[in-house]
């Protein structure tokens, strides 16, 4: 199991719309074959940055996304607006 954990970071402006883009692929990204979960957090006092922790059957399925027509679409959509660069890890489970 692989754990994505990303941390994202953007203009005010674009706060609110990002949390409705968010709950339109939310269930089509957690559908993706080889899903099983994706969340979003966002920071308890600064609230430009959120991070997403989806969770992967394993690294294929995670790469599989991440070259798909629906992680490019909507990365398109929402790197434009970060402020800063985006950080992300995937962290294998151990128990």
């Amino acid at each position: 199991m692989i754990t994505r954990l990303v941390k994202l970071e953007f203009s005010e402006s674009f706060v609110e719309n990002f949390k409705w883009l968010f709950t339109q692929v939310n269930t089509k990204i957690s559908s993706f074959e080889g899903c099983v979960g994706v969340d979003l957090l966002q920071h308890e006092t600064d609230k430009n940055v959120f991070f997403t922790i989806s969770k992967w059957q394993n690294a294929d399925a995670l790469e599989n996304y991440r070259q798909s027509d629906l992680f490019k679409h909507t990365w398109a959509q929402v790197k434009p607006h970060f402020v800063k660069k985006a950080e992300a890890w995937s962290l294998l489970d151990t128990m």
